[in-house]
């Protein structure tokens, strides 16, 4: 496997290089953010993106902008002087099976974070120890610590559409979003913000979904059917090998050809034309 990997850090740069770039992040919910420039909007954009990144693309971007139109020209100061007024705002939001009320719930939750330590950030390394080996641990405390919150404050359990929205690590899931957000906020290039100072990018778990394990089982790094948070584990320390400082560098460079070359898993005519032709464990599969 690691002479394998190896061998694949060359197209990964050169698919870095020719996808990695600002100019392209649409459709990718990303887009939303470079709609602001206070780093304070920025981030409460990039939760709630994330939060709302499952389903179909155009159905993402429909729902962010609706969401984002009943914020107006502050999401931060929208969040920070949520109030009854703004929770019946967004009564009639839905979002596949998030309603108005699962994201009032949290916009509720994160009204508290900022109240009490300014920036979802500063909460976040509350349950952050660099000397981890990933950010799992810091994930699952994140996740953890706002429904507890919730139920602190509202003397009961968090429906079922938060804690969707909150997936922990500490059940076994992926969380794609929430690693994807943590991608967004923790990387600094010409895609991700790097707005988050605070944490270590080597500490990044690759964020992992149908699309992206499919790429990922193509390439060789895994051969599970099922995407679960231990797949994930696996998928980073094969990125790890790559780059070992920046595991998930090349994240949203391979989306793109999962988007862009409407990659299926199976070899079709089209598939000579992708850059990972040559690397495809499928095509090997079928010349054998």
């Amino acid at each position: 496997m690691r002479k394998r990997v190896a061998h694949i850090k060359d197209i990964m740069e050169k698919l870095y290089s020719r996808y990695n770039h600002r100019r392209i992040i649409k459709p990718d919910p990303l887009q939303f953010i470079y709609q602001y420039s206070n780093r304070a909007d920025m981030e409460i954009v990039g939760f709630l993106g994330a939060c709302l990144a499952y389903g179909r693309v155009q159905q993402i971007q429909k729902s962010l902008s609706c969401l984002l139109g009943y914020m107006g020209d502050s999401p931060f100061q929208f969040v920070h002087n949520f109030d009854t007024d703004k929770r019946k705002k967004l009564g009639n939001f839905k979002h596949r099976f998030t309603l108005g009320s699962d994201i009032s719930d949290l916009l509720g939750l994160l009204q508290n974070v900022l109240w009490e330590f300014g920036s979802i950030e500063k909460f976040f390394i509350q349950g952050y120890d660099p000397s981890d080996k990933n950010i799992i641990h810091a994930l699952s405390k994140f996740c953890d610590s706002l429904l507890d919150m919730y139920a602190s404050r509202h003397k009961g359990h968090a429906s079922r559409g938060l804690k969707y929205l909150l997936a922990s690590p500490s059940g076994g899931s992926a969380c794609k979003r929430l690693n994807l957000f943590l991608r967004w906020m923790v990387r600094d290039d010409d895609v991700d913000t790097g707005l988050w100072k605070s944490v270590d990018k080597a500490k990044l778990i690759v964020p992992i979904d149908v699309h992206m394990g499919r790429l990922c089982r193509i390439l060789g790094f895994f051969d599970q059917k099922t995407i679960s948070l231990k797949a994930a584990e696996k998928i980073t320390d094969c990125f790890a090998e790559i780059e070992p400082a920046d595991p998930v560098k090349y994240d949203f460079a391979l989306s793109r050809i999962g988007i862009l070359k409407n990659c299926t898993g199976k070899i079709r005519d089209i598939c000579e034309d992708c850059e990972l032709f040559d690397y495809c464990l499928r095509k090997e599969r079928l010349a054998d």
